[in-house]
C-alpha cells in the first residue's frame, strides 16, 4: 500500500511478509510505525489467500531495536499518531491474535521492545549475524508484561532474569540453544529460509492451524492482562525524573545516573 511510510508489506504466494523499513534508526519504532504495524498484520488477517506472515526488519544491521529512544529524547513521546496514542500493546495482542502463524526472520539485532515483537511470533529464524537481547533497564524502560512473563515460558525462568537484569546481548548459536530462536541460517539464506517455512505451513489445513495457535495461546492469554498494568506503569514510569534520565543519557551518549532519580524504594 503506498501510503505506508515506515512499514513495507507484499504478499508472496500464501506468505504475507512485513518489514520494519527504518534501517536510518536501526529499526526502532515510533508511533506511526506501531500503527503502520497493526495495519499490515490486520490486512493479512483480512486475506484469506494469506496463510503465514514474515515479520523482518530493513537492512543487515537490526530486526529491530524497540521504540526510539531518541525520538522519546526528542519529544518526551513515540510521536504522532493518527489515533493520539502508542499503541504498542495492542500490536504484542494482534501478533498473537492474528489466526495464522507468524515468523519473524530476524536479521540482526533485536533488542528491547524489537526482541519483545521477536519473542511474540510463533516462530523465529536467526541469521548468523543476528543478536538478541533485552535494555529497558538500561534507558529507564521496562515490560513487565509479555515482555518478561512470555519470554520466561520461553527460554525459562533464569534465563529470561538474566537477560533482563544484565541487559546483555546474546548471539544466535546462544539463542537456538536457549530456545528462543528455532533455527540459524546465513545472512544471505535468511528471508528464504522464513518463506520456505511459511509455505510449508501453507500447505496445511488454515482451520487446524488457526485452533493450534489458539490453543497454544490459551495457555498464556492471563499474561494480557499484565500486558496491560505495564503499559499503564510505563506511561507514568517513562514521565518520572528517572525514566526521562535514560532517554536524556541515550541520546547524549553517556551512562545514565539514575541513582540520584529514584523517586521511591
Amino acid at each position: 500500500m503506498s501510503d505506508y511510510e515506515d512499514v513495507s508489506y507484499e504478499v508472496e504466494g500464501s506468505t504475507a511478509v512485513i518489514t520494519i523499513e527504518r534501517p536510518e534508526r536501526y529499526n526502532a519504532f515510533r508511533g506511526r510505525t506501531v500503527e503502520e504495524l497493526i495495519r499490515a498484520f490486520r490486512t493479512a488477517w483480512a486475506d484469506r489467500s494469506v496463510q503465514a506472515v514474515v515479520l523482518t526488519g530493513a537492512g543487515e544491521k537490526a530486526f529491530c531495536t524497540g521504540g526510539d529512544v531518541k525520538q522519546r529524547a526528542e519529544t518526551g513521546d513515540y510521536g504522532p499518531t493518527e489515533s493520539g496514542m502508542f499503541e504498542i500493546g495492542n500490536l504484542h495482542k494482534l501478533i498473537r491474535d492474528i489466526p495464522k502463524p507468524v515468523i519473524a526472520a530476524v536479521n540482526g539485532v533485536a533488542v528491547g521492545g524489537g526482541h519483545v515483537l521477536h519473542v511474540l511470533c510463533d516462530l523465529s529464524i536467526a541469521s548468523e549475524n543476528a543478536r538478541f537481547g533485552q535494555a529497558g533497564p538500561k534507558v529507564g524502560s521496562f515490560d513487565a508484561g509479555f515482555g518478561s512473563a512470555f519470554l520466561a515460558r520461553v527460554v525459562g525462568e533464569k534465563r529470561a532474569r538474566e537477560m533482563w537484569y544484565l541487559c546483555r546481548l546474546y548471539d544466535a548459536g546462544t539463542a537456538e540453544r536457549w530456545g528462543l530462536v528455532n533455527a540459524v541460517v546465513p545472512a544471505a539464506e535468511l528471508l528464504t529460509e522464513a518463506k520456505a517455512w511459511a509455505a510449508e505451513i501453507g500447505q496445511k489445513s488454515p482451520t487446524a492451524i488457526r485452533f493450534l495457535k489458539q490453543s497454544f495461546n490459551a495457555d498464556t492469554d492471563h499474561q494480557a492482562g499484565l500486558s496491560n498494568l505495564a503499559m499503564s506503569a510505563l506511561d507514568l514510569f517513562t514521565a518520572s525524573p528517572e525514566g526521562l534520565e535514560g532517554a536524556t543519557a541515550f541520546a547524549e551518549k553517556r551512562t545514565p545516573d539514575f541513582a540520584s532519580h529514584v523517586v521511591g524504594h
